[in-house]
């Protein structure tokens, strides 16, 4: 039988091998129709080759006709953000991100596709301009809703300083109201397109409201489906069933306990430490959340979906209905949990030397909270402190001295010791900010990290000794251009990087400790930080640079994280029923990689919706602060003014033109005036708070102190 010819396909190459043979010249669409027909002409399949090759970027329409994108430097990107200013887009052949001034951006939106090309760059990054948008994606934005001569308009929170007017509106909205919006029509710019207002929140001026649109804009579920909600009622209604203490070790008679903040409720991990012949017996048992979530049920699914839980202010999105996530799978105390228990023998040095995963039964002695293991470790003991902790009494030294062997394992190591500050937000009754402190992390937090260290350390050593599927946690090596660019900037600050021909952990460590006592620490700190890869999932075993090992995942928190259910469920197949590694390689494969895939993106918004969710609330504080002066440290550069930071971690921005006549940005790390650096990255200055609003969570300070 004859195969059918694919005439699309015939009139693409065609049309491609025309154009190349003119170059740079255009070619009108009869011209270019003509030469391309042949005996038996196809005018609708010549036309949909030409519509399809323009959304592809492979060709570009011009008013005299036709050429290659190539020839005249036009790629194919996706716009990744958008700002009032500003944007940045993503070419697309090899992910670059590259700036676009506002002017330049034609009016795109977040994951439009677009044809652009390159224009000379006035800063360190590549600058680019859209010359056409060829495939429009679903817009959605927030906004505060203003009133102007008895017409609405909304306020973008980032999208462009001039307000768009609302062209209809399926919800009742007021002036002032934080709301989700879309756009309705479109215009050259961004400043002429219309919207319309999706959904109200209330009062952009609270934090809360605005919180919950930030949620909806980043398509995160606060409820869940019904069958969700009934799968999870008859999980917590089983229990733990009759007869299945008997299939697993019982390890109810030890001394496990747990450790977390005090308000914590989803209890994912216990421990228990002894000293045995030459080293230690180190326990981590984890809820076995795998018994009651199984594959392919409206559990499992929605939590595939959620990827894992979030956490912002005071509140927690679970990625698993409480019934599970604050009940039968959270190992509360005095209560028999069904666990996945790892159990590891160290030697006296704390070096690996064996171990097995087990399920278990387990009845956790107390919950441990971290600030007053603390207090327990720093000698400040109470008869109240005494009497709650006195079944786990002995066991607080031991896991003491274990920690500090593995941290000092870990030191050993090279692992670069970066500070990461976290801030805990304070709310009143009404669910207003009222305080922002930062979070600080003692010993007993340090130990719980050692500990899972390890466990997670286990649980990828056994799937590359077994050669199965898995979840890793990953982290790649640093990027050639980003060391280059560390390298540039110690040079600037007049720091000695350590000479190497290719990065180790080791060498950044070292830059580290260079400036533990300097005041420019913070900054080195950050820019160790942003030098670095992104920590992802991955379905193969890359490795963890930061931490220095070349096996690791994360085991440790099922009850948060769906990575953690994954290999649960692949570790139970491989350490418990005993399934050969055939048969777990084809049921485990394409799960493995799709939970990995899942997984890193659900973490990415998790991120990013807490830190905008926690800049509202910053934000709400401030506002009570208007006017008040506070001492900060001056914590990045733009050519725009500075950012600097207080000691509670609350961040606002100095712009460049509060300062006064004469101030210029380096490019680098410093504001000049005269050609004499004024305010310098890590330098202490004096700031007012000017503005703060609630609904963008971005703060405005002045200086209090000018230089001169």
């Amino acid at each position: 039988m004859k195969e059918k010819l694919n005439y699309r396909e015939i009139y693409k190459k065609r049309i491609l091998c025309i154009l190349k043979q003119n170059d740079k010249k255009c070619v009108p669409y009869k011209t270019l129709y003509a030469k391309c027909k042949g005996k038996k002409p196809r005018p609708d399949e010549f036309k949909a080759a030409v519509r399809e090759m323009k959304e592809s970027g492979e060709i570009f329409e011009r008013k005299d006709g036709f050429v290659i994108c190539a020839s005249y430097g036009i790629f194919t990107a996706t716009v990744a953000r958008v700002a009032k200013t500003f944007g940045f887009i993503t070419r697309q052949e090899d992910n670059v991100e590259i700036f676009v001034p506002g002017k330049f951006l034609k009016g795109a939106m977040p994951n439009d596709v677009v044809l652009a090309r390159l224009i000379p760059q006035r800063g360190e990054s590549p600058e680019g301009e859209v010359i056409k948008i060829i495939q429009e994606n679903f817009s959605r934005f927030t906004g505060t809703v203003i009133c102007e001569f008895g017409h609405f308009y909304v306020q973008p929170d980032s999208l462009t300083k001039e307000p768009l007017p609302v062209a209809k509106s399926d919800v009742t909205c007021h002036e002032g109201d934080k709301v989700l919006a879309e756009v309705y029509r479109r215009g050259e710019r961004h400043s002429e397109h219309s919207v319309r207002v999706v959904m109200s929140f209330g009062s952009a001026e609270n934090a809360t409201a605005s919180a919950k649109a930030v949620l909806m804009l980043n398509g995160v579920e606060t409820e869940f489906p019904s069958e969700v909600m009934d799968e999870a009622k008859r999980a917590e209604k089983l229990g733990i069933p009759k007869g299945e203490t008997d299939k697993r070790l019982d390890l109810r008679e030890l001394p496990i306990f747990t450790i977390d903040g005090a308000d914590t409720k989803d209890i994912d991990d216990a421990v228990y430490v002894k000293e045995i012949e030459d080293g230690f017996e180190l326990s981590v048992h984890i809820a076995d959340v795998s018994f009651y979530v199984k594959p392919k049920t409206a559990l499992d699914n929605d939590a595939f979906q959620r990827g894992t839980s979030i956490y912002y202010a005071d509140k927690v999105i679970p990625m698993l209905p409480k019934e599970l996530s604050n009940g039968i799978c959270s190992l509360n105390p005095q209560e028999d949990r069904l666990a996945f228990s790892c159990i590891m023998q160290l030697d006296s040095e704390g070096n690996l030397k064996k171990w097995k995963f087990s399920k278990s039964v387990i009845r956790s002695r107390v919950k441990g909270v971290y600030s007053e293991i603390n207090r327990i470790l720093k000698g400040d003991v109470s008869d109240e402190l005494r009497e709650k902790y006195a079944e786990v009494w002995d066991v607080i030294p031991i896991m003491k001295k274990l920690a500090d062997i593995l941290t000092a394992n870990k030191l050993k190591r090279g692992a670069p010791q970066l500070d990461t500050p976290e801030c805990k937000l304070i709310l009143d009754d009404n669910d207003r900010c009222i305080d922002v402190k930062r979070r600080e992390r003692g010993e007993a937090e340090l130990i719980i990290e050692e500990f899972m260290l390890m466990a997670n350390t286990c649980a990828a050593k056994t799937a590359k000794e077994r050669q199965v599927p898995f979840v890793y946690r990953v982290h790649e090596d640093p990027s050639p251009q980003k060391i280059a660019d560390l390298k540039e900037a110690c040079d600037r600050l007049n720091l000695t990087m350590p000479q190497f021909s290719e990065v180790k952990p080791v060498h950044l460590a070292e830059l580290l400790r260079s400036v533990e006592n300097s005041e420019i620490k913070p900054v080195i700190n950050n820019m160790v930080l942003r030098s670095m890869a992104k920590a992802k999932y991955s379905d193969e075993p890359l490795g963890h640079f930061g931490l220095v090992l070349e096996d690791y995942a994360h085991f440790t928190s099922p009850i948060r994280r769906y990575p953690d259910l994954a290999i649960h469920r692949i570790l139970t197949d491989v350490c418990y029923n005993k399934m050969e590694g055939k048969l777990v390689k084809k049921r485990y494969e394409g799960f493995a990689k799709a939970a990995s895939e899942q997984s890193s993106n659900c973490e990415l918004t998790a991120m990013r919706v807490e830190r905008e969710c926690e800049d509202c609330y910053m934000a709400e504080y401030m506002q009570a602060h208007l006017g008040e002066e506070f001492d900060a440290i001056i914590s990045g550069m733009t050519d725009y003014g500075f950012y600097a930071e207080l000691d509670n971690t609350v961040e606002g921005l100095v712009k460049l033109e509060t300062l006064g006549q004469g101030y210029e940005f380096d490019g680098m790390f410093s504001i000049t005036k005269d050609g004499k650096p004024v305010y310098k990255v890590g330098g202490k200055v004096r700031v007012k708070c000017v503005k703060a609003s609630v609904s963008s969570g971005q703060v405005d300070f002045e200086v209090a102190d000018k230089a001169e």
